[in-house]
């Protein structure tokens, strides 16, 4: 569960104190309370398990970066609902009232949640940020550039780098459009169940429907893992092989200012040395200054 929450119906900022404190003060705690006296010793740990685990239903956000997105330090202390709506804070706001709305308390969206100015939080974030998207109860994906005449795949979200694992990792997701309504009004309450709009992520993606809808991390197949990633892009050139330490589910330290052909060098070789696989050297362009064996650029693929 991420460090740090928003609590959507006020929109507020929370560290984990913060949260069990407003647990502890809810109705819900009260009656967990009051109902555990008449509960024999194994009860009273299911009722308790279950409560905490539905009180801290948590909505992830998936989205493309646009220009003035609120940091740490830009809301922590603040309620964000009577902050400017202008850049990236009133898309934070509309996400918030979308997960209030579908009945959740809790939000995590990795524009405000992290400290990036804490290079250990930062190597902890891109280590658990897969697991984070996974143990989300919805993922509520924003594409800006969508109108309601548009297809999914107009969106440059598509192109994005981390967003393959914002796409991936969540069991339950929607997508919403650029006035903050359902794609194309659906009443799905997730698309990866919906025939519709599965058959358009195949389509746009070009990854198979079992991938997009039951996708476990890890090293199999892991060349078509790569070419999933092959044409997408990211801000900080590193980062495209940082994103897809979740999807192979391997754990190596996070560089920043480090090459991007270090940085994929590094991946590719741990791939190899814990899988064996060597179909990752199955690949054409130019050679990495890494190593010889490996691609200097994804796209090879």
């Amino acid at each position: 569960m991420p460090t740090r929450l928003l609590y959507t119906p006020i929109g507020i900022l929370c560290n984990r104190d913060e949260q069990l404190s407003h647990f502890m003060k809810s109705k819900q705690y009260r009656r967990l309370v009051s109902q555990c006296k008449t509960y024999g010793r194994h009860q009273q740990m299911d009722r308790i398990l279950a409560d905490i685990s539905r009180h801290f239903q948590y909505v992830t956000l998936s989205h493309r970066w646009g220009e003035g997105e609120p940091s740490l330090r830009d809301i922590e202390g603040h309620m964000i609902y009577g902050m400017s709506i202008k850049g990236g804070f009133g898309k934070l706001q509309a996400f918030c009232r979308v997960a209030l709305e579908r009945n959740y308390l809790w939000a995590w969206s990795d524009t405000c949640c992290i400290d990036k100015h804490s290079s250990a939080e930062v190597q902890e974030t891109i280590g658990s940020m897969f697991a984070w998207y996974r143990q989300s109860a919805l993922t509520i994906v924003y594409l800006s550039d969508v109108t309601d005449t548009a297809p999914l795949g107009s969106s440059e979200w598509f192109g994005r780098g981390w967003t393959l694992q914002e796409l991936l990792a969540p069991r339950s997701l929607l997508f919403y459009i650029e006035n903050w309504s359902l794609y194309k009004n659906s009443p799905s309450l997730n698309h990866k169940t919906d025939v519709t709009v599965l058959a358009e992520l195949e389509r746009e993606t070009g990854i198979g429907r079992q991938f997009l809808t039951s996708f476990s991390p890890g090293l199999d197949d892991a060349r078509l893992r790569l070419q999933w990633a092959s044409l997408r892009r990211t801000t900080r050139p590193e980062d495209i092989a940082y994103s897809l330490f979740g999807i192979f589910n391997v754990h190596l330290p996070v560089m920043y200012g480090e090459s991007a052909e270090n940085a994929l060098g590094r991946l590719l070789a741990e791939i190899v040395s814990q899988s064996g696989d060597i179909s990752v050297l199955d690949w054409v362009g130019e050679v990495s200054p890494f190593h010889s064996c490996f691609p200097a650029h994804i796209m090879s693929y």
